[in-house]
């Protein structure tokens, strides 16, 4: 059976299911973040606290990230090189995540706190998938001379 992005360009397919995988990544993130919050005891926006349970939500949702990037998103093994590149790249998400998320906060406060959380992820993921494109590159196989 051939998966529905099988049928679209390279390019697209594989921004296509990074995209997939960023959605259900948030989602993991989210709820993560939802259920630290819940267990801290719902602490006020803004206390460390609170973004302590961003950042639990953050971590956890990474292992999964990874191993679906490298076989489903690019078609790769992994690597140290795809490692590091994916720890590069999930290091500056979470720079983008921790800056624009009391920005969010602030300024959107009608917002849900999970809505706030999953349009910060997304505009991070935007980043992220960028930054992946450089590390996760399929090794072209030698030709054999004739």
């Amino acid at each position: 059976m051939r998966l529905p992005t099988s049928y679209l360009p390279e390019k697209i397919r594989s921004a296509v299911r990074f995209m997939v995988i960023g959605f259900s990544g948030s989602f993991v993130q989210t709820w993560f973040f939802m259920a630290a919050l819940h267990f801290m005891g719902y602490p006020e926006k803004g206390v460390t606290a609170y973004y302590i349970a961003f950042g639990i939500g953050f971590f956890m949702e990474m292992i999964p990230n990874y191993i679906f990037s490298n076989w489903y998103t690019f078609g790769t093994r992994p690597s140290w090189a795809n490692a590091g590149g994916f720890l590069l790249a999930r290091s500056i998400n979470l720079v983008i995540q921790f800056a624009l998320l009391p920005f969010m906060l602030a300024h959107l406060s009608n917002w849900r706190d999970d809505l706030i959380s999953l349009f910060v992820i997304f505009l991070a993921g935007c980043v992220n998938y960028l930054i992946c494109l450089i590390f996760f590159r399929k090794k072209e196989e030698p030709q054999n001379p004739k």
